[in-house]
């Protein structure tokens, strides 16, 4: 598994909705390398945000394994997958979840101080990140003061304030205007080049996508397409 930071082997996932099974995914073969930029792309209900989940190990998948850096995530307990999951894998999501009481310095406080890291330190790792996605001067306002591409930033800033490998995000720009979700983008591949980010992207939007360096297409829970 040389080289590859992430390997799926025939993930398959159902799910029983009053009484009927939907089939999200049916039998995904995957292997995506340390540093990629692997985009997602598909109509709604192809199955990518279930695909992302397991990825993430939000979800346990029904069949298959998904290993990382060659072990097997899924041979591990729910608080070893939580705790693993929170030190290798950072999550951006269309909608930032920040919580609104809080400061932006704050919420990119949160990680650090779940890990136990010393207030001072986390203080400090969270105004350095900041900083780089150019919000150093923002650091005191909440997620109500702030523009919808601002507090993008912010979300993606906690989601790499602990410096994971691996990055999933969720339609990170569905929100935004071109303009902005564009600066999205161009941070994310920032962080890419920079800190050698592996990063796995949803999206609908194909000018999106061809940003990124490989593409992906889901279609009825299976990968048709390549580029």
């Amino acid at each position: 598994m040389t080289g590859n930071i992430i390997e799926a082997r025939g993930l398959a996932k159902a799910f029983t909705t009053n009484g009927s099974t939907v089939n999200a995914l049916k039998g995904i073969d995957l292997e995506i390398k340390k540093g990629e930029t692997l985009a997602v792309v598909g109509v709604s209900g192809s199955g990518k945000s279930t695909l992302l989940h397991i990825l993430g190990t939000l979800d346990r998948p029904t069949e298959g394994a998904v290993f990382y850096e060659g072990e097997d995530v899924f041979h591990k307990s729910d608080g070893e997958l939580a705790i693993f999951r929170n030190r290798e894998i950072g999550f951006v999501f269309q909608f930032h979840y920040l919580l609104p009481e809080f400061s932006a310095l704050e919420n990119v406080m949160m990680p650090p101080l779940i890990q136990r890291i010393e207030p001072k330190n986390a203080k400090e790792a969270a105004k350095e990140i900041l900083e780089r996605v150019g919000l150093g001067e923002r650091l005191s306002h909440r997620p109500g003061e702030l523009s919808g591409g601002e507090q993008q930033r912010v979300a993606i800033a906690r989601a790499v304030v602990l410096k994971p490998k691996v990055i999933l995000a969720d339609e990170p720009t569905g929100n935004l205007d071109l303009e902005t979700g564009g600066s999205i983008l161009d941070l994310f591949l920032k962080l890419n080049k920079e800190e050698e980010l592996t990063l796995i992207l949803v999206t609908h939007n194909p000018s999106v996508a061809m940003r990124l360096r490989r593409r992906i297409k889901l279609l009825d829970g299976r990968i048709v397409d390549e580029s």
